[in-house]
């Protein structure tokens, strides 16, 4: 019979060492009552019952040689688990149990099923299997002590009597409260030190995925996500991969910047990425950085939907970058900036070298490769409010987006003129049937999307623009 521990299933195989679970920074003591400390406990309590009962005669005197046996089992038990082979077994804990199962079995019919001392010695047996292993190790336990009686009992028989006397009966139920006082008090402690440890790993996880979301703002979420999510290794390791890459930038900001004052100028630029982020994101394009005012963006990693919906999600994504822009622009033209911001951008499509980059300390999630350059040229070459794509972007996105044929550019790297093209729009807003409907001039825009306008908002529209229509049309009279 031995002390039963809360068992931390691996942390408590070896009999006698005090548990602890490690909390970040902090370790959380669980103090025990060892093996080695609550077998004794046990069996001591066992050759107490057995001294009494042969003082008083009702066991036979050959019982005192088990006084012994009792006294000296705990010691041969450590020294089992602790300098042999069965040190390495993961549930050598259990396995002794069985043991301890046995030899009280043994004990039960040896004394021939007295009833009081019997049933105090198997209550300890089964309050220790039920600590120790659950309803299993309970189950197999009873097994092993039934098999110990039935062996004893064939060998000695059963006694004369079940009865025990008053003296013997107190001493095995006070030694049986006590063992198992003891190792409840000790339980309840592992209990409460564990409860502790679970609420300090509560906090900390709280406070990982806090600090894992603050670390989130500087790097892509498609970016952030493969990493936490064990997806992706955190190691200088780049690939080839067929990608889409997008670059925009702002004409007119560095005038812009010339006329506002930093902060104002911080603000409205902080805006910008912040509308345009959204947009991206909801594309699925991985932001790669910004620089300036420009904006690099890409498609298909770390997650891709295939070569055609990448471009064509990316060249989706611009095109709806350039009406937002509208929108932004009326905006800031409420806000006193009266310089015209017009949003221009270039898409390449090609195989890149997308990875880590940079120092084992200081990593940055980038792509590099002439799709890039020729990205980034395609920007600078387009005129306010244009997207310019390439050959390869034209080809998979031609059946569902309307382009204007652009003529060649040279580009370094590239050893033949390369076919750019321009985005007009989705073929499915061409023609009288299209939802999408802007008209700007100077004192008057007009941004209408009428996909995205509700039956309430239908009739407030019409209601402005009928009153914008008849005062237009009396200022025309009186003129």
């Amino acid at each position: 019979m031995m002390s039963a521990p809360a068992d931390l299933r691996n942390a408590s195989s070896c009999a006698g060492k005090s548990l602890a679970v490690e909390t970040g920074g902090s370790t959380v003591a669980i103090p025990p009552m060892p093996d080695y400390n609550g077998r004794i406990l046990a069996y001591t309590s066992a050759a107490v019952i057995i001294v009494s009962g042969v003082l008083q005669g009702v066991f036979p005197q050959w019982t005192l040689w088990l006084v012994a046996a009792a006294l000296l089992w705990p010691h041969i038990a450590h020294a089992i688990s602790r300098r042999t082979f069965l040190r390495q077994s993961p549930r050598i804990r259990q396995k002794m149990l069985f043991a301890d199962c046995m030899g009280g079995g043994v004990f039960i019919g040896g004394i021939g099923l007295v009833a009081i001392p019997s049933v105090s010695v198997a209550l300890m047996l089964m309050f220790s299997c039920l600590i120790v292993g659950g309803i299993r190790q309970w189950f197999f336990g009873v097994g092993f002590m039934a098999a110990g009686v039935a062996a004893s009992v064939a060998v000695v028989g059963p006694a004369d009597t079940l009865q025990s006397p008053l003296l013997t009966s107190i001493i095995a139920i006070a030694s049986t409260g006590l063992y198992i006082c003891v190792t409840a008090f000790y339980s309840h402690q592992q209990a409460r030190a564990l409860m502790l440890a679970k609420t300090q790993i509560q906090n900390q996880r709280e406070q990982s995925i806090a600090l894992s979301h603050k670390l989130s703002k500087y790097l892509s979420p498609q970016v952030w996500q493969s990493i936490f999510t064990g997806e992706r290794d955190v190691r200088l390791e780049t690939q080839r991969k067929k990608l889409a890459v997008f670059f925009s930038d702002i004409k007119g900001f560095t005038e812009l910047s010339e006329e506002m004052e930093p902060e104002a100028l911080t603000e409205l630029l902080n805006h910008y990425f912040n509308e345009m982020s959204e947009v991206a994101l909801k594309y699925g394009g991985t932001i790669d950085k910004f620089v300036g005012d420009s904006i690099m963006v890409f498609f298909g990693d770390p997650t891709s939907r295939g070569q055609r919906a990448d471009a064509f999600a990316c060249v989706s994504m611009a095109i709806e970058m350039r009406k937002h822009m509208k929108i932004m622009r009326q905006k800031w033209r409420s806000q006193g900036i009266k310089t015209p911001l017009e949003i221009r951008m270039g898409i390449s499509t090609g195989y890149t070298t997308v990875g880590n980059f940079g120092a084992e300390n200081r990593m940055d999630y980038t792509i590099i490769g002439k799709e890039v350059n020729l990205a980034s040229r395609l920007e600078s070459l387009a005129e306010p409010g244009e997207i310019l794509v390439s050959y390869e972007t034209f080809s998979l996105i031609k059946d569902k987006i309307m382009c204007r044929d652009k003529g060649e550019i040279t580009v370094k790297g590239f050893a033949k003129p390369v076919p750019i093209y321009e985005v007009v729009d989705f073929r499915r807003d061409m023609g009288p049937n299209r939802s999408f409907l802007e008209h700007e001039h100077s004192g008057f825009a007009m941004y209408l999307d009428s996909d995205k306008i509700t039956e309430k908002e239908r009739e407030s529209i019409l209601a402005a623009l009928e009153d914008a229509a008849d005062r237009l049309r009396r200022e025309e009279e009186d003129a």
